[in-house]
């Protein structure tokens, strides 16, 4: 199985680091790796995340990370990772 990054996923990864370096700069890197790494976690167990009904006609998932979730899509063999935002973004 493949992973692939969405351009969304790689815009929030930029922005969350942007909003925690402003506070503490090695928090935000410390954080960034972590999302960064998960999907190599997810791709052992690609269904461990709870399946979104609103996605029918799709196999999308969420994976919570410490206080962040992370969406992402299994497709034709390919983990695509679509959104990621702390748990506390109004979303």
């Amino acid at each position: 199985m493949k992973i692939k990054w969405t351009n969304k996923a790689i815009a929030d990864l930029s922005r969350l680091h942007e909003f925690l370096a402003l506070v503490n700069p090695q928090a935000a890197a410390q954080t960034i790796l972590s999302l960064a790494k998960a999907p190599a976690r997810i791709i052992h167990q690609p269904r461990i995340g709870e399946r979104l009904d609103e996605f029918s006609d799709r196999e999308v998932r969420r994976f919570l990370i410490g206080q962040y979730e992370m969406r992402y899509e299994l497709a034709n063999n390919t983990l695509y990772l679509l959104r990621i935002w702390h748990t506390r973004e109004h979303r």
